[in-house]
């Protein structure tokens, strides 16, 4: 007989006999002490060390949860696993909340895990050291990787709860120092869905295009008002602080007070100690800028006068070291002068030297030069055109001649002279040439050439020529 709590608890007395003891298998006896375990705790509180873990590809988590004195097996199914707002870690200190049950396969007892919380403060410090340290290895809050602010960004993107008081202090202060278009990503600041919904938040803005209808944020600020060190928990989220090193858009976290610290506080380009500072690094003052813009026109001004009076100076320094202008062009006015004087004398001697040039030429054109000059002209060309048609008429008669001897030469070669003397060229279907007989073939159409035409016929073979090979015959 099995005991369980709810049973008595004396002692039974000893069998009579050990045949009078009930006879189990194995199967049935584990399945009695599951039953016995189930019902004596039916849902336990159990404070330990997770050691031992193994996230199995089903989804369900195994791991152990141990003391200094004793080792506990558990396990979270899949579908709770899924809905736990506490990530099981290697050495964390948890309480978890579930109920006692048996594994028969291994004869050993279980936690069935309904529940995790951290087991008070001081594991969850040490839960978000460790994880600080993880990030920090991977270079997550590298200085080296921090991206500068936009002095004047062109549109805000602000990831916070639309209905707490930070978005207002948010937009008052931006209207206050320097109005800039505000995209605000509604978010849950705390408890299970905030992590999730912050980092698609951070990583819905950085998926933006650059040109599309929803003009993309130049700066995101990340923010929350301020509250418990657990409130703030969801901005200390791995996956949260993963959106925000990943962050191609600068990132400000304005996230609880001054001496509130989230691990976003690390990855993110600025840190702001609150949420209305964070506005204050996002923008600066309008006021402030006109004024800085116009006390830089002014320096600018000045700058420009105090050049030009250098420059002004150093030129009246330049010219007091020149000569007078006097001095400077008085030797060139009195060349200028000389060239003058000579000037008339050089061109009336010029135009006695192109007249007396022009007095000779006038002598060589008088009328009686120039007539005989034209007579033995003519008298050359008609001596000229006399010896060109003698040269002419002579070289005509050589090639009369050479053409003669020519025709002459190619009518005794040409075949034409062969048909003169009874003879018949004969040429096949496609105007090729015929020689032999043999190369006729019966039915064959032929074009007989002679000395005063050309006539058609077609090839036949009656009877046989006289004298000719075998094979052959008459032709037509």
């Amino acid at each position: 007989m099995l005991y369980h709590r709810g049973m008595a608890d004396e002692t039974p007395a000893a069998p009579a006999a050990q045949g009078n003891l009930p006879e189990y298998s194995v199967s049935e006896l584990a399945n009695r002490l599951k039953r016995a375990v189930e019902d004596a705790f039916p849902y336990v509180r159990v404070r330990g060390e997770i050691s031992g873990l193994k996230f199995n590809s089903s989804g369900h988590v195994y791991f152990d949860l141990k003391d200094d004195k004793a080792v506990l097996n558990a396990v979270i199914w899949r579908t709770t696993a899924q809905r736990m707002k506490l990530r099981p870690e290697q050495g964390l200190e948890v309480i978890c909340t579930g109920r006692i049950s048996t594994y028969p396969a291994s004869s050993r007892y279980q936690l069935i895990v309904d529940r995790m919380e951290l087991a008070g403060l001081g594991a969850l410090m040490a839960m978000l050291e460790a994880r600080k340290k993880k990030l920090a290895a991977e270079g997550l809050f590298d200085t080296a990787r921090k991206k500068p602010i936009p002095f004047l960004p062109r549109s805000i993107g602000v990831v916070t709860s639309p209905t707490g008081a930070v978005i207002r202090d948010i937009m008052h202060r931006l209207a206050d120092r320097c109005p800039r278009p505000v995209l605000v990503w509604p978010v849950s600041v705390q408890g299970d869905r905030a992590p999730a919904e912050i980092a698609a938040a951070i990583r819905g803005f950085n998926a933006l295009p650059l040109n599309g209808a929803m003009p993309r944020p130049e700066v995101i600020i990340v923010a929350r008002g301020g509250g418990s060190f657990e409130d703030l928990l969801a901005f200390s989220d791995e996956d949260v602080v993963r959106a925000v090193a990943e962050s191609a858009i600068p990132l400000i976290s304005g996230v609880g007070h001054e001496t509130d610290t989230t691990l976003i506080d690390l990855a993110a380009d600025r840190r702001a100690p609150t949420p209305t500072a964070a506005a204050e690094m996002a923008v600066p003052v309008l006021r402030e800028l006109a004024e800085t813009l116009l006390a830089l026109k002014q320096r600018g001004l000045r700058a420009i006068s105090r050049l030009m009076d250098t420059r002004r100076r150093h030129v009246q320094g330049l010219a007091r070291a020149l000569p007078r202008a006097d001095a400077l062009f008085a030797l060139p006015r009195q060349r200028f002068d000389a060239a003058g004087s000579r000037l008339r004398g050089a061109l009336f001697q010029n135009l006695q030297r192109h007249r007396a040039s022009f007095v000779q030429a006038a002598a060589l054109l008088r009328p009686r030069i120039i007539t005989s000059e034209i007579a033995a002209s003519r008298d050359n060309v008609t001596k000229l055109e006399s010896r060109l048609a003698r040269a002419y008429g002579h070289r005509a008669r050589k090639a009369r001649d050479s053409l003669d001897g020519c025709t002459r030469v190619l009518e005794s070669l040409s075949y034409r002279a062969i048909l003169g003397r009874g003879f018949a060229l004969i040429r096949g279907p496609l105007g090729e040439l015929r020689r032999r007989a043999v190369e006729i073939v019966p039915g064959e159409r032929l074009a007989l050439i002679f000395d005063d035409g050309e006539t058609r016929a077609v090839a036949t073979r009656d009877k046989p020529i006289r004298g000719a090979k075998p094979g052959q015959g008459d032709l037509f």
